[in-house]
């Protein structure tokens, strides 16, 4: 059994939390580069050059790479082996991201009550929380503040299995469309297929997390990911709304079996400030 020391891991979490908001993953980085070298749009390309500009800032100055500083999302392979001394594995995610929030002078945006009183909580907590228990005595950690904007552009569907492959890219495309600027793009869009009615919400949210440049291991999936971004980048709707030929930055499936009257998908998007970082302990 492997003990992990429940301070220390609040350091990480911490630490974890800050770089995120304040370092864009490069393969983000670089297709938002190219992005720009593909946009046909002056004005689209200004915005591309604006926003690859706010990066560099960001990184070089240490600064939040967007105002909004999101809801602290975390993935989690939590080895059977560790043992987290001194508290929880969830306390210290916490913890982590209060400290991170605090001490990284990160928006904090959470209110407690969903509907009625809407009262900011005052240091980002509570958190969200996908724990999965894996074999051996690594603790790996990714952390995602997602943000509010794109966020309420998610949509989840229970299509009837016959709607098929063309039933899913209709639901997709038409929640791009919808969306319109509103996500900041240029996006990634993540999709979900299978499952259940809250599973495919994670699938589609956990998409995000994949490389730019990766596609889903079965061809038929990959295909999909590529007709879906090519009908998308035909919207023209353009870099932040305004216009042009780069609506989305990458399409990534994720699926999973499903029952056999059900066809469960789901839609989340990302802006183009695409954070998250990943930590294996």
């Amino acid at each position: 059994m492997r003990v992990i020391e429940f301070d220390e891991l609040v350091d990480k979490v911490k630490q974890l939390v800050i770089d995120a908001n304040c370092y864009l993953p490069d393969d983000v980085m670089n297709a938002i580069k190219t992005a720009y070298e593909e946009e046909e749009s002056p004005i689209g390309r200004e915005i591309l050059a604006q926003i690859i500009e706010n990066n560099e800032i960001a990184r070089r100055e240490r600064l939040p790479i967007c105002q909004d500083t999101g809801f602290a999302v975390f993935f989690v392979e939590l080895g059977s082996e560790i043992y987290i001394k001194g508290g929880t594995l969830e306390q210290a995610l916490e913890e982590g991201t209060r400290r991170g929030y605090r001490e990284g002078y990160l928006r904090k945006s959470i209110v407690d009550d969903p509907v009625i009183d809407r009262k900011n909580t005052g240091d980002n907590t509570p958190i969200a929380t996908h724990i999965h228990i894996v074999t051996g005595d690594k603790l790996k950690i990714t952390f995602m503040p997602k943000g509010g904007g794109a966020e309420n552009m998610a949509e989840v569907a229970m299509l009837s299995p016959a709607e098929g492959i063309e039933g899913v890219k209709r639901f997709v495309i038409e929640r791009v469309k919808r969306s319109g600027g509103r996500p900041c793009p240029p996006v990634i869009v993540g999709v979900g297929i299978g499952g259940t009615f809250d599973y495919v919400a994670y699938l589609a949210k956990r998409a995000l997390l994949r490389r730019i440049g990766e596609h889903h291991p079965d061809d038929r999936f990959a295909q999909l990911e590529r007709d879906l971004l090519d009908e998308i980048n035909q919207l023209g709707i353009g870099p932040m709304g305004l216009g042009g030929r780069v609506t989305a930055l990458a399409v990534h499936v994720e699926t999973y079996p499903c029952h056999i009257a059900t066809m469960p998908v789901a839609v989340n998007l990302n802006c183009h400030a695409a954070r998250h970082k990943t930590i294996v302990i």
